[in-house]
Order: C-alpha cells, then sequence, then structure tokens
C-alpha cells in the first residue's frame, strides 16, 4: 500500500463502532476483553480482524496487544514539507507577516520588487502602489522599505519609480 492511502485502513477501523471501543482499551493499555465480550461471536472475529488488518494491534493466541507504533509509523511514512525561503512569508502570492532576519527580509523585499516594476520600467506612484497592494496589506510601507533598501528608486518628486540596474 503506498503511503498515500496507508491510513485508510486504520481511519476504518476507528469508523467501525464495534471496533472503536476495542481499538481504544488497547490502546490506552487496557484490557479489551470486556468490549469485546460485548459482541457476538461472529462480531468479535470481524473487529480482531479489521484491528490486526489496520496494523493497530496484533493477536497473539486469543488475546489482542496493541501496536501504538503503528501511528509514528505512519507519520514517518508522509512527513510534512516545511516550506522554505520566502514561501515561509508569503500566501496565496500575498506577504503575511515578516522575517526576523536581515537576509530572509533582504531576500522578500526582493520578491516585492520584481512584482511592483521590471527591470527597465518607469511608472508613477500610483500604478506602483497598485501592484505593491496586490502582495501586501500597506503598499505605502512597502513602496518605502524598497526605496530605503535600494530595491526602488525614486524621482526627487516621488511622481515616478524605477528598478536600478
Amino acid at each position: 500500500m503506498t503511503h498515500d492511502a496507508a491510513w485508510r485502513p486504520i481511519i476504518a477501523a476507528l469508523a467501525n463502532d464495534d471496533a472503536r471501543p476495542v481499538a481504544g482499551a488497547l490502546l490506552a493499555g487496557h484490557d479489551a476483553g470486556a468490549a469485546l465480550e460485548a459482541l457476538s461471536a461472529a462480531k468479535q472475529a470481524r473487529v480482531m480482524r479489521t484491528l490486526v488488518d489496520a496494523g493497530l494491534a496484533e493477536q497473539r493466541g486469543d488475546d489482542l496487544v496493541a501496536r501504538p507504533e503503528v501511528f509514528r509509523q505512519l507519520l514517518r511514512s508522509a512527513p510534512i514539507e516545511r516550506p522554505t525561503g520566502i514561501a515561509r512569508f508569503v500566501r496565496d502570492g500575498r506577504i503575511e507577516r515578516w522575517p526576523s532576519s536581515a537576509s530572509d527580509r533582504a531576500e522578500l523585499l526582493a520578491w516585492a520588487a520584481e512584482r511592483a516594476l521590471a527591470l527597465g520600467e518607469v511608472a508613477d506612484e500610483a500604478t506602483v502602489t497598485e501592484r505593491l497592494g496586490a502582495v501586501f496589506s500597506d503598499p505605502a510601507a512597502l513602496r518605502r522599505y524598497l526605496v530605503d533598501a535600494g530595491l526602488l528608486e525614486r524621482r526627487r518628486d516621488g511622481s515616478e519609480y524605477a528598478r536600478p540596474a
């Protein structure tokens, strides 16, 4: 079974109204005998098979023994992919939060500058502000950060902006 579907039998077993109390008792470190005795012989056999097939328990003679390691194995088989670079700060094309490190801030500002203006392009303040508004909630502040970082150049009168070569 691929790791993508490895969780299915476990969830199916835990969703089963007959198997869930038995699995709960086993995983809590208790004897599951009382939960099993509440079931008919046919249901007992089905529940035991369901839990063993899901990897939640193993059968030792007439007893079921919990296999809580199945959860660790499942989690290891599908590690969470953590974002890297500016993806840690950008969601859906918008800056969500500011990085604390100077190098990350510089990378994020360079990304924003690319969205504000193409190299060689000259634009008025309203255009730059509009473009920056698409990536940050305070485009005027972002525009100032970009000018302060030297990633955008501004005419003295503030009428035009360009990216330095």
